[in-house]
Order: structure tokens, then C-alpha cells, then sequence
């Protein structure tokens, strides 16, 4: 019965010592695993021009509002909605009867006035009246030319004229409507070649455009410089086309708001065509600067781990190398980065998250189309 016992514990190690070798020689025989299949590209170099975008609105260089300053009936409206007027035109046309009688009167007292000081003159010179009496005479001539001069400023009231040559708007009121300088504006104005942009920029920025400006030995007062001072502007409007006239800075707002920590800035753009209109919403770009020998690789190409970018370089082994990379700015679908790289080494394009270091990799030729245009560079970016 031992005996037994013996042998059945003795079968499950043989057993055992049976399978180890055959086991050994299954894992052995078993095909090593395939290199992964990676898509690779080498890493460009080129002077890469560094611009900076915001998002501004139009106004009119001049943004006149045309009201009545005296009352009256308004008789007519003598210009077309929309449409471009000069300095001098006339606008409304007020009843100005009311106005032409008062300036009538008004002048016939001058001329009455006139007449006393000219009798008054040689009688006092022969003392045939008294001084005080040709003084008030004078003095009565005087205030009457005022009242004659008010009067027909009045009368000239009532032609109501554009001050400045612009696009007039609406009109906001009819013919026959009763008009005053209390009854608000009959229209506006604007004088919108050149027109202005008005966009925002933190005071980092700022600084950086004020450093570049007197790095050139250049003053940031306007009145000290007789040429070009600051970054040239461009626009896109709209429906994403570019505006053909670039622009230029005008001037930066006296104060940076405290709420923002951003300052208004001014640009002047032409617009001889009218193809620029106040109101609207348009992405103000700068060239700033340029990064010159900037090393380029597609966003894709770089891993986030943990606030750590890293890109996979790929040797002439076939091996990977993982490195640490500081990213800068965004050209297009590429990225400019700093680190242990250079221009053409070949790194991981797609793929990436197959890899590891030391590891061996299958590479092909990158398929993408990779898309790269102006730095437009957000600082605060994660690939």
C-alpha cells in the first residue's frame, strides 16, 4: 500500500519533468515578434517668420454726427443715403424764412447804428454833444453787428452741411419733420479711407513690439520718428480672404486696462475701393519677427507625458531614440522645437505611441501631407 501511494505521488512529478522539456523547446522554436511599422520624416530647417493674430473692428478715421442746431421744419433732404459726400455739401435744408427775416432786421439796425456813429463823430469832435454820447453810439453799433452776426449764422444753420468728406448714412428724419438741437441726429458722416482697426494686446506683447522699436534705435513717440515705426498690419476679412492693402500701426492708447491687462491698439488701413465698412469684425495679423534655422516637425510627431515633450528620433540602426524637445511656435501642421535634434534626423511621424527606447522599428516614408504656413505661434499651445 505504500508501495502504492508512492507511485501515484511519484506520476504527477514525472509528469511534470515530461513537459518542461517539451515546453522549453515550444518557447524557443516561437518566431521572434516584428519589428512595429512606423512612418517617419526628417526634420526640417528654415528661417520660419514669427506673426501674431487678434481679432479687431472697423471704425471710421472720422465719425461725424450731423444734427440741427436751430429749429425748424425740415424742407429737404438734398443727399443720397449711402452714398459719398464732400466737405461743404449741403445735407437738409431747413425753412429759414423765420431765420432770413430776423437777419434782415438784425442788419438794418447795424445799418441805422452806422449812421448814428458817423453823425455822432464830428459833433463830438466840435463839442456840439458830449463823448459819453458818441461812446454809446459806437458801443450800440457793436452789439448790434453781433446780434446781425448771430443772426446770420442762424440763417446759415439752416443749410445743414457735411464737415468732413465721407460715406453720409440714414437719414433719421423726414421732410416736415420739426428738428432742433434737442431732437438727437439726422445722420452721420464717416470718413473711411483711411479706416482704423482697433484690436487688443497684452502687455507681453506690447513690450516685445516696444523692445524691437527701440532695439532699431527708434523713438516710441510718433512725432520723434519720420518714418514707419511699428509692425506691418494685414487683414482677413471675413470670408477668410486676405485684404490686398496691408496697414500700419497709428498709435497704442494712452493706458492699459486694468481689468484685461491688455491696451487698445490703433491701425490704419487704406480703403480706397469701400471695400472696408465701420463695424466690422476682422483678424488683424503682425509680422513680428523672424526665428532664424527654426528645426520643424509635424505636431503629431510630439508626446505630452505628463507636461514632458518628447519625440522619437529613429537611427540609422533602426532603433529608437526617445529625447526631450521644448516646442515653440505653430507653422501650419508643423511645430518648431528645440532640443537634441537636428536638421534630418529622421523622427516618428505616425506611430508613435508603438515605440519605446532602445526599441528596434520598421520605417516608412510619412504619407501625410503636411501643411505648413506662417507662424501665427499661440504661447500657451499643447501638441
Amino acid at each position: 500500500m505504500a508501495s502504492n501511494l508512492k507511485s501515484k505521488l511519484a506520476l504527477p512529478g514525472l509528469a511534470l519533468a515530461l513537459l518542461i522539456p517539451f515546453s522549453g523547446c515550444k518557447k524557443s522554436e516561437a518566431p521572434a515578434a516584428a519589428p512595429p511599422l512606423v512612418q517617419v520624416i526628417a526634420v526640417e530647417q528654415r528661417d520660419v517668420p514669427i506673426y501674431r493674430e487678434w481679432v479687431g473692428t472697423l471704425e471710421g478715421d472720422v465719425n461725424a454726427t450731423i444734427s440741427a442746431q436751430v429749429s425748424g421744419y425740415l424742407l429737404s433732404r438734398n443727399y443720397e443715403e449711402g452714398s459719398v459726400v464732400t466737405n461743404g455739401q449741403v445735407l437738409f435744408q431747413i425753412d429759414d424764412r423765420t431765420y432770413k427775416a430776423a437777419l434782415d432786421q438784425a442788419e438794418a439796425k447795424v445799418g441805422k447804428s452806422e449812421m448814428d456813429v458817423r453823425r455822432y463823430t464830428p459833433l463830438a469832435q466840435t463839442q456840439a454833444i458830449s463823448q459819453q454820447e458818441l461812446d454809446d453810439a459806437i458801443q450800440a453799433n457793436l452789439a448790434n453787428e453781433a446780434a446781425a452776426e448771430s443772426a446770420r449764422l442762424n440763417y446759415q444753420f439752416c443749410r445743414i452741411i457735411s464737415p468732413v468728406d465721407g460715406v453720409a448714412g440714414l437719414a433719421k428724419a423726414q421732410v416736415g419733420d420739426l428738428v432742433g438741437p434737442g431732437t438727437g441726429q439726422l445722420t452721420t458722416v464717416v470718413k473711411t479711407d483711411p479706416i482704423r482697426a482697433y484690436f487688443s494686446v497684452d502687455q507681453k506683447m506690447l513690450t516685445r513690439m516696444q523692445e524691437r522699436i527701440l532695439a532699431s534705435g527708434r523713438s516710441l513717440r510718433p512725432e520723434a520718428n519720420t518714418e514707419y515705426q511699428g509692425p506691418r498690419l494685414e487683414l482677413t476679412l471675413a470670408s477668410g480672404s486676405n485684404y490686398p492693402h496691408p496697414g500700419k500701426v497709428r498709435f497704442a492708447n494712452n493706458q492699459v486696462d486694468v481689468k484685461t491687462g491688455t491696451i487698445t491698439v490703433v491701425g490704419e488701413f487704406p480703403n480706397p475701393q469701400g471695400l472696408l465698412a465701420p463695424g466690422m469684425f476682422v483678424r488683424v495679423r503682425a509680422l513680428l519677427e523672424t526665428d532664424r534655422d527654426a528645426l520643424l516637425v509635424p505636431q503629431a510627431a510630439v508626446a505630452d507625458m505628463q507636461g514632458q515633450y518628447l519625440i522619437a528620433v529613429v537611427g540609422e540602426d533602426n532603433k529608437v531614440s526617445i529625447r526631450p524637445v521644448m516646442t515653440g511656435e505653430r507653422v501650419g501642421q508643423l511645430w518648431v522645437v528645440q532640443g537634441n535634434i537636428k536638421a534630418g534626423d529622421r523622427i516618428v511621424a505616425e506611430g508613435i505611441q508603438k515605440v519605446r527606447e532602445g526599441a528596434e522599428v520598421n520605417p516608412v516614408p510619412f504619407k501625410g501631407d503636411i501643411a505648413a504656413g506662417p507662424a501665427t505661434g499661440a504661447e500657451d499651445a499643447k501638441p
